[in-house]
């Protein structure tokens, strides 16, 4: 088991600040948020914790790539900003496009098919893996609190990366609880049961346009 120092954590003062910062962040809803409570409110708490553990996961995959460089790549190169960001694009396009053609609900909540939860936790992971604002966010946000007379600095980013991560599910997953509780009221609603998948097609389309639409200002590559 890999076991980081924790002398490899910045001194108090800019830990707080990297907490402070992380937790203002975190309680802004984006993307990932807004996938979580569509996926609560779709099919309960139970999909919405799933869906937070995938995002979540998906995040580790973009620290692991801070620490190695990656993101300096994207950062770099044009191209792979784009192949990235259009690839997660068309992805949540296409979650949206087949809630519109999924059969209209039944009377009951209880005659509504659940996607399974293994799979509601790869859409999340891909959800925030195809997102490359997350990849520029860490690229932006952990070198500065990063320093090279503290140790290894791939271990650094490892280590406030993981730190924003388990902060991350934490605060997904309240959203996820709040949104699956009032979900119980939604499903139970005759007129909501017969535009959900609209309501849910909307805003997996809206995300995917979003994502497509973003931009990020960079300086020419030399």
């Amino acid at each position: 088991m890999l076991i980081l120092p924790m002398s490899l954590l910045p001194p108090p003062r800019a830990l707080f600040l990297f907490l402070t910062a992380a937790i203002v962040l975190l309680v802004i809803p984006g993307p990932s948020v807004m996938y979580i409570v569509a996926r609560s409110v779709e099919q309960g708490r139970r999909a919405g914790l799933a869906s937070a553990s995938g995002i979540a996961a998906g995040s580790l995959v973009h620290v692991v790539a801070a620490a190695f460089g990656l993101s300096a790549l994207l950062m770099s190169s044009a191209a792979a900003y784009s192949v990235v960001k259009y690839a997660g694009a068309v992805y949540l396009i296409c979650l949206g496009i087949r809630k519109f053609l999924e059969r209209p609900a039944a009377a009951g909540p209880d005659d509504i098919p659940p996607a399974p939860l293994r799979r509601v936790f790869v859409h999340g992971v891909l959800v925030e893996v195809l997102n490359p604002k997350v990849a520029l966010f860490f690229f932006a946000f952990l070198p500065q609190f990063v320093s090279p007379d503290r140790g290894p600095v791939a271990l650094q980013f490892l280590l406030l990366g993981l730190i924003f991560s388990v902060t991350g599910l934490a605060s997904d997953s309240v959203w996820a609880l709040t949104a699956g509780y009032a979900s119980r009221w939604l499903r139970g609603n005759q007129t909501f049961l017969r535009r959900q998948k609209y309501l849910s097609g909307t805003v997996y389309i809206g995300l995917g346009l979003a994502t497509a639409a973003s931009g990020v200002r960079r300086s020419p590559v030399h």
